[in-house]
């Protein structure tokens, strides 16, 4: 086991997976106190840096690309302190913090786990069901339906319409984008057969965001769904194959012969053996052998 014990947080190594538990201070962030505990497969590991400073030092962890769905939904816009995959560690912490890069370097190494992409989340998302109010309205998920209240703060253009559920199969893609400067951020949400380019203040499908200390939550909401949405890289489901229409059907077989057909055809062997033998063409012992087998027939 490689341990290190952080104000920022604690990371803890077995071999198989690391367990990233946020810390007390108040430093840590809204975003991963609300997270909670993650537990991160060796198999979705692609590397893990320390970082030496002054009076800190901070580890780095890299994930396979998509396998994780906060990381899909949030595109890298996560800020340093909000990326619950990085460890602040104090100076006094240097050679512990090493030792956890190199235990974790080695299990990569032994079990030659690959640093290429995946198909499929190798972590499950946040946990459902999920609330979070922020900027102009507060977005839920259960699991299988996103449902957008509005607040007073609301544009009157969209929040006429009243709130809205959104029907987890309806939803194609979802997106969070942080307030960066004077730009407002948004929750997105792609909807089915709905297609819109109306900025996030006016779109219905949209929270928007505005920079203050609530709008990261709204990752979670975003990972939440992306966890229950196909994976962007998984393989297209085989096609059903089809008939062509022009294709015109078969004929159906013969019918087998009735058997009274089969009986009359016989009779007209016969007389055609008793004449072979009147006219001497058949002998007496090859009329009787083909009688015979004739006979044996009907």
């Amino acid at each position: 086991m490689a341990e290190i014990i952080q104000r920022d947080g604690t990371w803890a190594f077995d071999g198989d997976a690391l367990r990233i538990t946020p810390g007390r201070d108040k430093n840590v962030s809204l975003l991963r106190k609300t997270l909670g505990e993650l537990t991160v497969p060796l198999g979705a590991l692609a590397g893990v840096s320390f970082e030496q400073g002054r009076k800190s030092g901070r580890l780095r962890l890299r994930l396979r690309d998509g396998a994780d769905p906060l990381l899909q939904a949030t595109g890298g816009r996560l800020t340093e302190g909000n990326d619950p995959y990085q460890l602040i560690v104090e100076s006094d912490r240097y050679g512990v913090a090493e030792y956890v890069v190199d235990e974790i370097r080695g299990a990569l190494f032994l079990d030659q786990v690959p640093a290429d992409a995946v198909d499929a989340y190798l972590l499950p998302g946040p946990a459902v069901p999920l609330s979070v109010s922020a900027g102009d309205g507060t977005a839920s998920f259960d699991g299988e339906h996103v449902r957008l209240e509005w607040n007073w703060k609301t544009e009157d253009a969209k929040a006429a319409a009243g709130a809205r559920t959104l029907a987890l199969g309806d939803i194609q893609a979802v997106e969070w984008q942080p307030a960066v400067g004077l730009d407002n951020g948004h929750l997105r949400f792609s909807v089915r057969n709905a297609p819109t380019k109306a900025p996030p203040k006016y779109d219905p499908n949209s929270v928007e965001l505005w920079g203050f200390k609530k709008d990261p939550l709204m990752a979670l909401v975003a990972a939440a769904v992306q966890a229950r949405l196909p994976h962007p890289a998984a393989p297209a489901p085989a096609p059903v194959p089809v008939p062509p229409r022009d294709r015109k059907p078969l004929p159906p077989p013969p019918p087998a012969p009735a058997p009274e057909d089969d009986h009359d055809a016989l009779l007209r062997r016969l007389r055609e053996l008793g004449e072979l033998h009147k006219s001497g063409v058949l002998t007496d012992e090859e009329f009787t052998l083909a009688k015979q087998a004739v006979l044996k027939r009907m």
